[in-house]
């Protein structure tokens, strides 16, 4: 087993948008972003208690990892954790493709391990579990999760890992209130039955649970989120005013709602920070405590849309 306890936050720090390259069309989000404004986010989440940052290789191709550690330059690096991944299907054609691509992206961060470290898709999972055991051996990582994993491909994981006294530590997958195939599935069950912290993301899918989007003012256009959800914005809109009023209730917004949501599910939701007075958000969601009816109701009118936001690069679970 590794030898410390791997450290789960109420709140973990999302960079997928940090590999937008600013411009149309080129990216998730269409994000123009600052080195100035991503370091003014680190500092106002350092100083938040929100230390958990979740990045990839495969968001901008290195330039989510690389925005990410010239933002926390400066900082001790026992004051945050990183968590970024290994994406199979980017994997080169070396000796040790994992280990390959760990180097590039310790590189880009800055720093001599990485505290996560994911098999970001499931591809052959008997092939590209073995070589984490010798990464977790010689520190370069601390703790394996893997993320848009089903149950069986989870369960051989931490087979394979478990024969050199390791185990799968934590599994991430796309989880909302639109989109709840990992409850469904067991997955979730099976987090809880074996102490498996269960990392929600797309928990706003992108922005259309933020409350800020609808039908008069749609998302970024030029952006994949854009196209993949401007044209159900209307099919949303009992549900985000639903969670604008209970956020209201409390202070808070829509997405605070969305938040608090995951969390009061019993996961880990992984949020994406552009902006500094993103922060007051998360600082407000994991304080708010909605009730079972609360739940059931948001759930209920979830279902009702009836939108499917599965990725495409996501498997039936």
């Amino acid at each position: 087993m590794t030898s410390n306890t791997l450290s789960v936050p109420a709140v973990a720090l999302g960079t997928w948008a940090w590999g937008d390259s600013g411009e149309a069309g080129d990216g998730y989000f269409g994000s123009r972003l600052s080195e100035s404004g991503l370091r003014e986010v680190v500092d106002k989440a350092q100083s938040n208690g929100f230390t958990l940052w979740d990045t990839a290789v495969a968001y901008g191709m290195g330039r989510s990892e690389k925005a990410l550690g010239q933002a926390l330059a400066g900082y001790d690096r026992s004051s945050y954790a990183l968590s970024t991944k290994f994406t199979p299907q980017l994997a080169g054609d070396g000796d040790d493709p994992v280990a390959d691509l760990l180097e590039q992206s310790l590189d880009r961060m800055g720093t001599d391990y990485v505290d996560l470290y994911w098999i970001h898709n499931a591809a052959d999972v008997a092939r590209w579990t073995p070589p984490l055991i010798p990464l977790l051996e010689s520190g370069r990582i601390k703790h394996v999760g893997v993320s848009n994993h089903n149950l069986e491909e989870i369960a051989l994981a931490d087979r394979i890992l478990g024969e050199a006294g390791f185990r799968v530590e934590a599994v991430q997958n796309h989880f909302s209130l639109l989109y709840r195939a990992s409850e469904r599935a067991g997955i979730l069950d099976h987090c809880r039955k074996h102490d498996v912290p269960f990392f929600s993301y797309m928990v706003l899918e992108q922005g259309a649970l933020t409350g800020r989007y609808n039908p008069a003012n749609p998302l970024p256009e030029g952006s994949n989120r854009a196209d993949v959800y401007n044209g159900v914005l209307h099919r949303l809109q009992a549900l985000t005013d639903r969670m604008g009023a209970l956020g209201a209730e409390r202070g808070a917004s829509a997405a605070d709602i969305a938040t608090a949501w995951a969390i009061a599910k019993g996961t880990t939701p992984i949020i994406g920070v552009t902006q500094a007075a993103y922060i007051d958000g998360l600082v407000r969601a994991r304080a708010i405590e909605l009730t079972d009816a609360e739940i059931a109701e948001l759930e209920a009118l979830a279902d009702t849309a009836d939108v499917d936001t599965r990725g495409w690069w996501e498997q039936e679970m």
